[in-house]
């Protein structure tokens, strides 16, 4: 941590609110494609660490400081409501929206610093993400932690009204994106030497999340995609990363409608998924599982 960083991080906030949450971390995704066409053509592994997951990460500028601002900008009834990561916050004309997104952004410096302490036991970017929203939520919603479910409805059968992406709520559909996105994403991971694979069919993912700003029905599969790539990575094995995708399309779901669905603020879904399947992929190259039980 430096007080470079913290200022660093307070920019990055201001300008995530004024673009949105959203088409900030679509431009996380090109940062990402961008750092790893770098790294594979011989570069440093430095851009992605410096900017796509630093500078620019999900947990400051590039996404988490875009939810909060638009949370309060609801609150103060500048906004219809707290869940819409698609709107940019200039257009209200309101510095103290963009202040908000300062703001956070030096909280999502801070947890993830906090978060790294310990070493490498989780994705501590995506963990800060979840962490930031949820203060978010009691900041400025009115929801508490796990939303309010409707008179007759069911928090995990929600309607597609309150749905995260109706168009991956069901449980084929989850498996097809599961063994889709991870299967691919395993492979690059992989195929690329030195590691840059990991994270490209991640921003792959991030960066097709543009025709959904532009109301395309596109999956959103990035949750899918990284934690695969990372089992493979660890394993060595196609098969294990096919398995964590697979797995965490579903778990993904499960956090929407746990957190997201029945909220009045957002809680990502995939960087609820990210940390938990990262940290079981950890665990299980820790407890010598992956060597246990060798797959393709």
């Amino acid at each position: 941590m430096t007080i470079l960083g913290i200022i660093i991080a307070f920019a990055s906030g201001i300008f995530g609110a004024a673009i949105g949450a959203l088409p900030a971390f679509i431009m996380v995704g090109f940062l990402v494609l961008a750092g790893v066409a770098i790294q594979a053509a011989g570069g440093s592994a430095d851009f992605l660490g410096t900017v796509a997951f630093g500078a620019w990460g999900p947990h400051v500028g590039g996404f988490a400081a875009g939810v909060a601002a638009v949370a309060y900008a609801t609150k103060q009834g500048k906004h219809e409501t707290g869940r819409d990561i698609l709107a940019g916050m200039m257009g209200k004309n309101s510095p103290d929206v963009l202040l908000i997104g300062g703001i956070f952004g030096i909280i999502g410096y801070l947890l993830n610093w906090l978060f790294m302490l310990p070493g490498v036991w989780t994705d501590t970017v995506a963990l800060s993400v979840v962490v930031s929203a949820i203060i978010a939520r009691f900041a400025f919603g009115k929801s508490g932690l796990m939303g309010q479910v409707a008179p007759g409805e069911s928090r995990y059968s929600p309607p597609a009204a309150n749905c995260w992406v109706p168009w991956q709520s069901k449980p084929m559909q989850l498996l097809m994106l599961g063994l889709g996105a991870g299967t691919f994403s395993a492979y690059l991971a992989l195929s690329l030497p030195d590691g840059a694979g990991i994270v490209l069919g991640f921003g792959i993912a991030a960066a097709s999340l543009i025709f959904l700003q532009f109301g395309t029905q596109v999956p959103v599969s990035h949750h899918v995609a990284l934690p695969a790539a990372v089992a493979a990575a660890a394993s060595g094995s196609l098969v294990w990363g096919i398995i964590f995708g697979i797995m965490s399309a579903f778990v993904g779901e499960f956090m929407s409608n746990t957190f997201c669905a029945w909220g009045d603020t957002h809680i990502d879904p995939p960087a609820a998924t990210i940390w938990p399947m990262t940290s079981l992929s950890i665990l299980l190259g820790t407890l010598g599982i992956y060597q246990m039980l060798p797959l393709f």
